[in-house]
């Protein structure tokens, strides 16, 4: 059975080593509490750092602490205190968390951080290949580990990797400005499935993809040279039963056997009946609008007096990255907000905000949801929020309004809760007085809805179905490696074509025997190009076709003198070895005219992109163009061309960042059967990387060798990976 290896910056388990005794106690949380019917179930292995510094403990203890991780099913990654302080409190929290919320004024760029980033990356990953088994899958987790994915792929290319970041990734515009942005890129894409917890991340990545590295995408797949990554979202789960049980157990428990904070609370309402609670539980973090929030807050108390005295707000903030300037001085803001506004507002037996600095544990957070009347969780941004889901899962009689930032995660699945701006303090203060009046039928009816959902999705679900996903992508990954030609596939390729006494090649230029290059006469045949192409020709027993849409100028002045068959333009030139270029096709080029202009119109609007005229058609490129501007006018334009063409016998083409309008009826495969004729050949070879060379594979004999360039749907028979493997394959031949 395979396993399934978590990987995550901490392990689910806290360590408090007490003179010769180790105590192991459970971590609470969402993560942890999902992950634990993967790894445990499949006998997988849950890898992380134990929040210990190695060097402050004996041989002899970390032992046993090892020994009794591993009865746990965990595996301990031991990093200096250094490290910690550079790559945990530094890189991770001071570049890459500030950045990915859209706090670049808190962003620090250290090269110590970045290096000490590397480093501890590269433990995890260490670890992680002497784990590995083979057909073990591995799930890495969040920002401390972007780069392990890649560490892990160089030197296990044949594992299942899947990432998942549980913060937000953010726009182009705001990832471009870290340093190390294509790192960070691709270590992720050494994964084979990604996960979000929303769309838009999920978005924003493929964006940042496309234009860093301009890879290209379909869909929600990105096309490497030997395999695809496919990048979703997930929108993560709670453990709704346990959040629901409890609050069921809590309200079947008289007050005064609960906790002391809830006798509090109950007290609260004795006191006045008809009193309100408002819930408020967040980290001590500037991403969570802690002071937008009381300011709301403040305000609905000026603008509603008549809930003075009847309405408190119960906020707790966990103490976070204390020793961080951002922290204190966030600290410092929150308290003086909180001693203002009780100052000015309270009364001899009412507070206005109940304010908790601490952690406090599930059954008083429980007690919090049950008994508030609305949950105001308002963060400036976060990647998801599993508070919102906890209170909703909280509310047995579905009484309770959930007031939710639009800039939370959690808003895209939850639509039916008021969904505000977090920045609009008016509409904040308002959305608290309209939750407060608003009638218990129409909390109801949301929170079914909403509760309903929760239920459904819940922890579980979330876990499964990554874990699914990454299962499909294997079978992805099966698929194109059954078609991919490996040592044994070519080796009967090369027995079939020694066999053979008349053999021809069919082999195509861009993207085939070199590589794109932002200008197309630029990409030359380099030297070793020629000299395999030579060898391959003066074999008597071959014939070499170059097939490709470049025009007969371009090939003339590049194989000049050459013993290969030169097919230009798609098929309407034809140049055997020692003959004149040669007409093929009865064409004429009336069309330009009406056609041009539609296209020049693009350029303009189109920076980097141009015009290239051929003698029987027109070309225009976007490679060097924005990817994304480029993608959407390519679209443009084919609609306009659609409409243009229509009476003219026209046809479009569409090639690696490349649209071509020409004669329609005129393809590789039309002019590859037209140059055969009736001649036999024991041997057919057709090799291509676009969707023009489809018309070469569908056409040729069915007991042709035809091999697409790279890892996309094709009708030819083989699969290869790059440029240099096409290189690769043609020597070996050659090599007979």
């Amino acid at each position: 059975m395979s396993r399934t290896l978590i990987v995550s910056n901490r392990l689910p388990i806290t360590i408090k080593v007490e003179k010769n005794t180790i105590d192991l106690q459970p971590s609470v949380g969402g993560l942890a509490t999902g992950m634990q019917s993967i790894y445990k179930s499949s006998g997988g292995l849950w890898i992380g750092w134990p929040g210990i510094d190695a060097n402050d403990i004996s041989k002899k203890t970390l032992s046993a602490i090892d020994s009794k991780l591993a009865e746990e099913s965990c595996k301990p990654v031991y990093i200096e205190q250094k490290d910690i302080d550079l790559y945990y409190f530094g890189f991770s929290n001071r570049t890459i968390w500030p950045l990915f919320h859209y706090f670049t004024e808190y962003t620090e760029y250290h090269k110590e951080f970045w290096e000490s980033y590397v480093k501890v990356n590269q433990l995890f990953a260490d670890v992680v290949i002497d784990e590995l088994k083979e057909g073990d899958s591995v799930w890495v987790h969040d920002y401390h580990l972007l780069l392990l994915p890649q560490m892990i792929r160089e030197k296990r290319p044949d594992v299942s990797i899947g990432f998942f970041l549980h913060i937000p990734f953010p726009s182009y515009e705001v990832f471009r400005i870290l340093p190390w942005r294509n790192e960070i890129i691709q270590g992720l894409l050494g994964a084979d499935l990604i996960g979000f917890h929303t769309y838009d991340y999920e978005r924003h990545f493929m964006s940042c993809v496309r234009r860093l590295i301009g890879l290209e995408i379909n869909f929600n797949q990105i096309v490497l040279n030997e395999r695809i990554v496919k990048v979703d979202n997930f929108p993560m789960g709670i453990d709704f039963d346990k959040f629901n049980n409890a609050s069921l157990k809590l309200s079947r428990t008289a007050i005064q056997d609960r906790s002391k904070m809830g006798q509090e609370i109950g007290k609260y309402f004795l006191m006045a009946p008809g009193r309100k609670l408002i819930v408020s539980i967040d980290r001590m973090d500037y991403t969570k609008g802690i002071p937008n929030r009381i300011r709301a807050f403040e305000l609905f108390l000026e603008k509603h007096p008549e809930f003075r005295e009847k309405v408190s707000l119960i906020m707790v903030a966990t103490p976070s990255r204390s020793d961080v300037e951002q922290y204190q001085l966030l600290k410092s803001e929150v308290d003086e907000m909180v001693g203002r506004i009780n100052g000015r507002f309270a009364t001899i037996d009412w507070t206005p905000i109940w304010y908790f600095y601490r952690s406090l544990p599930v059954e008083n957070l429980i007690e919090m949801y049950s008994a508030s009347d609305i949950a105001l969780i308002t963060p400036v941004r976060d990647g998801m929020n599993l508070v919102a889901k906890e209170y909703l899962a909280s509310k047995i009689d579905k009484k309770g309004v959930l007031i939710l930032s639009e800039m939370a995660g959690a808003s895209k699945e939850l639509s039916e809760a008021m969904i505000i701006n977090p920045n609009n303090i008016e509409e904040v203060a308002e959305a608290i007085n309209t939750a407060l009046c608003m009638p218990d039928e129409e909390q109801i009816e949301r929170n079914k809805v909403l509760q309903n959902r929760l239920m459904r999705y819940n922890i579980d679900k979330w876990c499964n179905d990554f874990v699914s996903s990454l299962e499909k992508m294997k079978l992805v990954k099966a698929s194109y490696n059954a078609r991919k030609i490996n040592k044994n596939i070519a080796l009967t390729i090369k027995k079939n074509y020694q066999k053979a006494k008349k053999r021809i090649l069919f082999l195509d230029y861009d993207g085939t025997l070199v590589g794109f290059h932002p200008n197309p006469q630029s990409a030359s045949p380099d030297a070793e190009l020629i000299k395999l192409l030579d060898k391959l020709a003066e074999n008597p027993r071959n014939e070499v076709v170059l097939i490709s849409g470049r025009d007969n100028q371009t090939f003339d002045k590049w194989f000049e003198g050459k013993k290969y068959t030169l097919i230009s333009e798609h098929g309407v030139w034809l140049k055997t070895p020692g003959k004149d270029w040669k007409f093929v096709e009865n064409i004429n080029n009336e069309w330009k005219e009406i056609i041009r202009p539609a296209i020049e119109f693009y350029v303009d609007r189109t920076p980097g992109s141009f015009i290239e005229e051929k003698n029987y058609s027109l070309v225009w490129h976007f490679r060097k163009s924005d990817p994304e501007l480029g993608a959407i006018r390519a679209l443009e334009l084919k609609d306009e061309l659609t409409s243009l063409i229509a009476n003219h016998n026209l046809e479009i083409l569409e090639g690696s960042k490349v649209i071509e309008i020409k004669t329609s009826g005129i393809n590789k495969g039309h002019a590859a059967l037209k140059y055969i004729g009736n001649r036999k050949f024991d041997f057919i070879l057709g090799i291509g990387d676009d969707w023009t060379d489809e018309y070469l594979f569908r056409e040729l004999p069915e007991s042709a060798v035809t091999i697409k360039v790279g890892m996309r749907n094709t009708q030819a028979r083989y699969n290869i990976d790059q440029v240099k493997d096409v290189r690769k394959f043609l020597q070996m031949l050659a090599d007979e």
